[in-house]
């Protein structure tokens, strides 16, 4: 198994929530917890260090982990965190995950490193059983140069990257309630 010393975590919390009426997601509050506080608080036992990847309300994020914001301009998509991410960790493996789906458990980062330990993929992605969810996965951080390069080339969609290297989809089809995210309103009824 791969130890934690080797992963480096990161929660996508980056982006403009318009779909929110621009709050920012990971700050919203679900029970009275910001919806970023579930994830940390899942994932900090099982890395070795974790990063906020966030634009805005620095100083809010910094509670959870160290703050990092993406040196690309307007809001460019999950890509720009994970290559910034990729720039300043030193670890091997790089753990992705979204601020806003509060209902992520460690059976999902487990199954995650359990497939980088048995397949080795540049990859391990979750998937449904129907498709991937590109925002919850584990990759290897020596990916740098390659994601640089697409988005040098315009590229801006996360799971075409990740389709476009040796990934390996690892099956969550038993969980599918980790997948629900926050991203309006109404979707709080789901919860």
């Amino acid at each position: 198994m791969i130890d934690k010393n080797n992963i480096t975590a990161v929660i996508l919390s980056g982006g403009r929530s318009s779909r929110m009426q621009g709050e920012d997601k990971g700050l919203i509050l679900l029970n009275d917890k910001p919806l970023i506080s579930y994830v940390a608080d899942v994932v900090n036992s099982k890395v070795v260090r974790l990063l906020i990847s966030a634009n805005r309300n620095i100083d809010a994020y910094q509670k959870y982990g160290e703050v990092i914001s993406d040196e690309l301009s307007d809001f460019q998509g999950p890509l720009a965190g994970i290559v910034k991410a990729m720039s300043v960790v030193s670890t091997p493996y790089l753990l992705v995950l979204p601020c806003d789906s509060p209902l992520v458990n460690e059976i999902v980062i487990d199954r995650l490193i359990q497939c980088m330990t048995d397949k080795d993929m540049d990859i391990c992605v979750a998937g449904d059983g129907v498709r991937i969810h590109p925002t919850f996965a584990l990759i290897k951080t020596s990916l740098k140069d390659n994601l640089l390069d697409f988005l040098d080339s315009g590229e801006r969609k996360l799971g075409l990257w990740i389709e476009q290297n040796d990934f390996q989809k690892v099956d969550f089809s038993d969980q599918p309630k980790v997948f629900i995210n926050l991203n309006n309103p109404q979707d709080f009824d789901k919860i």
